[in-house]
């Protein structure tokens, strides 16, 4: 205790045992001059294509397993989505940082932990790693891949498309929330356990969201996943609730990093009392 006194308190001012990473520039050029953003870009291609091919193969094998009583489920499925992002977080945290979504790279951008070129390139890369992905599930069983509707996203027979951007703002929220929570410097410094183990709350959040939110839009909170499955599937049906699948996870990252930078981190009563500290010194 006294060892944690110590460190929380030098002279009398509070001292803080971790240190927040500098902001990213909003516009960076020299990134385009370096190997490690390329590397990066490569990374997050490769990850949204595996992670597509085997959760859309998982989906269409389910379906068609239905008939004999094989099929994974409801369950299975979240694990599918929910395992691989762990694995895949785990693989490419060090290089890209793991985003593998569109939402977690916008949530991110917001919170100035990347810079814009980066943000797009991302993004750009995870939707064309996707496509990718989605095609190879097509490609590896065609006819079951169009008869099951080729694991694209839309609001079920049902439920209105309010309930089902609804249930991807809250989902989406849900996954940037514990991205920021599991890779949090100051729990990083106190922890040093939790940079190991920072993919399995990721991966558990996405397990958790699929298993509330299948039955309702087929789980999206991740554009990139919705637009390379409506792509590859080309059907009506899925392009007429796309938009959902975008507005919804960026509202929930958006909101989830305002919630997590400016309540949790109070970055609004930091930014009040430097605001309050500059006008006395006036």
């Amino acid at each position: 205790m006294a060892k944690e006194g110590s460190k929380e308190m030098e002279q009398g001012v509070a001292v803080k045992d971790y240190k927040d990473p500098p902001p990213a520039p909003f516009i960076d050029p020299d990134e385009f001059g370096l190997w490690s953003f390329y590397r990066a870009v490569i990374a997050e291609f490769i990850a949204t294509f595996l992670f597509l091919y085997i959760t859309i193969t998982t989906v269409i094998g389910d379906l068609q397993n239905v008939a004999n009583c094989g099929n994974v489920g409801v369950l299975g499925i979240a694990w599918a989505f929910g395992g691989m992002i762990f694995v895949l977080v785990y693989c490419t945290a060090g290089i890209s940082g793991g985003h593998i979504n569109p939402a977690v790279t916008f949530g991110l951008f917001l919170a100035r932990k990347v810079s814009l070129p980066r943000a797009l390139t991302y993004m750009i890369f995870q939707c064309l790693g996707a496509i990718c992905g989605a095609g190879m599930a097509k490609a590896f069983q065609k006819s079951y891949y169009v008869v099951h509707g080729g694991g694209a996203n839309s609001v079920s027979t049902g439920y209105s498309k309010g309930t089902g951007l609804a249930a991807e703002i809250i989902g989406t929220f849900v996954l940037v929330y514990t991205v920021f929570s599991a890779t949090d410097p100051k729990r990083n410094a106190r922890d040093s356990h939790v940079p190991v183990l920072a993919p399995l709350p990721i991966g558990f959040a996405v397990f958790m969201v699929h298993l509330a939110t299948i039955p309702i839009t087929g789980t999206g909170i991740n554009p990139a996943r919705s637009f390379g499955a409506a792509v590859i599937y080309g059907h009506k049906k899925s392009w007429d609730d796309h938009w959902i699948f975008w507005v919804g996870p960026f509202i929930g990252a958006a909101l989830a990093t305002a919630y997590y930078q400016y309540i949790l981190r109070a970055g609004a009563y930091k930014a009040l009392g430097s605001f309050r500290s500059h006008s006395s010194n006036i």
